[in-house]
């Protein structure tokens, strides 16, 4: 099957995965492209906070982020973790040419606000990492903008929300690195976007509980996304290599 898939099908992957995070937090409404600084009001404050979530240092855990609990490092877990590497570096070192990504179907998200770095996403590999885990085949891939283009930096694998701490654990120990979810989201009233108080909603508003949410009249999300761990090869400590 293609890596590009048609519009209806990429909606039903998102709830696998991470990256269209603008399409994945709005009801079903219809999609508009914007250029930048002409968006409705809505639409800024849920890119906004699309971006936020996704910005490294920002992964914390909080009302609206879960993460994994740490566990001892064993013997056993480095090495899982360096084969994942030993994996992954030359699997995508070709798309150190961004444009080799986006044409074998890495889609970037939100490419013209300004972010710290780009997820360019392949919605294929996100499905299949629901049912079986390859390193060399990330859901996304991860780039900073650079004057002539993109430069690589590194990648993220998802796994289905409903994923348990041994199965992440299997994947990606959870000893070496740290996976996140996006959780307890509290959108406003479908009528109420633009003049929303957006301190209360959206992921990095104060509303975190169904009740609060109810109240303000919102709609509540437990958990959008599935779970998400970055990796970055190409930095030199595993500190650095596996910081979320």
């Amino acid at each position: 099957m293609s890596a590009r898939r048609s519009p209806p099908i990429l909606a039903a992957l998102t709830l696998l995965i991470v990256a269209d995070g603008l399409r994945g937090q709005q009801p079903a409404e219809p999609q508009h492209e914007h250029s930048p600084g002409a968006a409705p009001e809505k639409d800024q404050h849920v890119e906004q906070g699309a971006v936020h979530a996704m910005t490294p240092g920002h992964h914390h855990p909080g009302p609206h982020m879960r993460m994994t609990a740490p566990r001892p490092e064993t013997p056993e877990d480095r090495a899982r973790a360096e084969a994942v590497l030993k994996t992954l570096r030359p699997a995508i070192e070709r798309y150190k040419d961004y444009r080799l990504a986006i044409a074998d179907g890495y889609q970037p998200f939100l490419p013209n606000l300004p972010q710290p770095q780009y997820h360019f996403t392949n919605y294929w590999n996100g499905f299949l990492e629901a049912f079986a885990f390859d390193p060399a085949r990330p859901t996304s891939l991860l780039y900073k903008k650079t004057r002539n283009g993109y430069e690589l930096i590194g990648a993220m694998y998802s796994m289905p929300k409903n994923a348990t701490e041994a199965q992440l654990n299997r994947r990606i120990p959870l000893s070496v690195a740290s996976w996140h979810a996006h959780v307890n989201l509290c959108m406003p009233p479908k009528d109420q976007g633009a003049r929303a108080d957006w301190t209360k909603f959206g992921l990095a508003g104060s509303i975190s509980t169904a009740e609060a949410c109810a109240e303000a009249g919102g709609r509540f999300l437990p958990q959008i996304f599935g779970w998400m761990v970055h990796v970055y090869p190409f930095e030199g400590s595993p500190d650095e290599i596996w910081a979320q």
